[in-house]
């Protein structure tokens, strides 16, 4: 055998594992969270207005209503109507007492649906509401 230098006799199996499929299988898993990543991130669009305000810290998750710029609610991104965001609310507020509310509003959002989210808010009875802003470019 002139031309083997793997130095096995005749006879000898090779035990090699093949490494192909699987690192197709890898490759194609890594395309489809690549491509899914950033859909699940995502969450609610929302424009929100600049503010001086810093952050606020927070002992739980909060509950974020947003609002976006064509008027639709959202609570904890998932969409709600303002007719059922009351009796939402009141079902947690029995749950979890002192329940902090936040608001996120696109800043072109008609002003009349703010107010009355709010409205729908302290009507529920949660009293810890709180407004979400961006910090102003080059202010701490």
């Amino acid at each position: 055998m002139a031309g083997d230098l793997s130095g096995r006799r005749n006879g000898e199996s090779i035990s090699q594992i093949n490494v192909t499929p699987f690192v197709d299988v890898m490759l194609v898993l890594l395309v489809i969270f690549m491509v899914t990543a950033p859909i699940i991130q995502q969450g609610v669009q929302v424009n929100l207005p600049e503010a001086k305000a810093g952050a606020i810290a927070g002992k739980e998750d909060p509950l974020i209503i947003s609002i976006t710029k064509k008027g639709k609610i959202y609570l904890n991104d998932n969409p709600i109507k303002l007719k059922d965001l009351e009796t939402k609310l009141r079902a947690i507020r029995k749950l979890q007492k002192g329940k902090e509310v936040y608001l996120r509003a696109d800043q072109n959002v008609r002003y009349g649906i703010v107010m009355r989210t709010i409205e729908v808010i302290k009507e529920a009875g949660m009293l810890k509401l709180g407004m979400i802003t961006r910090p102003r470019p080059g202010k701490g």
